[in-house]
């Protein structure tokens, strides 16, 4: 379901972010950070898979770059900024660890060939639509507001927490984000989102 590269993107990201969540606490709870956060990641986009595979689809998974800079048409990076990488280390070292950006992944859409239509010499594509785009990136935040509860239900609090954290960074409306997807394929589906993550963020703020 995930080719090396994706493979690759997933493991660099999820290694990134258990280092800065686990670089100003106990060593001891490494390994239960790094579980956390490798099940939200996995949860969220494993739900997107899937969805796109019902959807006619395929998604490419890699990690946010930023390609431009300021408002000119001109500025752009001479090589593509990793964002995805790099603003979880800073954003950690900053606040000492009191905020990490989790936002690292993004994902490219092709739609499937219709290998029916092969023994007549052509290609039929089905049509994807910023509505269509908008349901996988939906699909992955929903997934990790379930699995925010299940984390709780369990005893399994890091979970619940990482999970509602990337709902957060995710379902904000920026570059190739997820929320970016959400909000530009149906507004009413973001808003909801959007509504139940911040009042998941709320209770977690509430706890700590």
């Amino acid at each position: 379901m995930f080719n090396l590269k994706e493979i690759y993107s997933l493991l660099a990201v999820i290694l990134v972010i258990t280092l800065v969540f686990g670089l100003f606490r106990n060593v001891s709870v490494f390994l239960y950070i790094f579980l956390a956060v490798f099940l939200t990641i996995f949860i969220n986009n494993i739900a997107k898979k899937i969805t796109s595979f019902y959807l006619d689809s395929e998604i490419d998974i890699r990690t946010w770059q930023v390609k431009r800079y300021g408002f000119k048409a001109h500025k752009y990076f001479k090589k593509p900024f990793q964002a995805g990488i790099f603003f979880p280390i800073i954003t950690s070292l900053i606040t000492l660890g009191n905020f990490v950006w989790m936002a690292s992944l993004v994902f490219d859409v092709k739609p499937k060939i219709y290998r029916a239509a092969k023994r007549h010499g052509l290609y039929s594509y089905s049509e994807m639509t910023e509505e269509h785009i908008g349901w996988i990136a939906a699909t992955g935040i929903a997934a990790n507001l379930v699995f925010a509860v299940v984390g709780y239900l369990i005893g399994f609090s890091e979970l619940a927490r990482m999970n509602i954290y990337f709902a957060f960074f995710n379902i904000l409306p920026l570059s190739d984000l997820d929320g970016n997807k959400i909000f530009f394929g149906s507004r009413i589906l973001w808003s909801f989102l959007a509504a139940l993550v911040l009042i998941g963020m709320g209770y977690v703020l509430l706890l700590i």
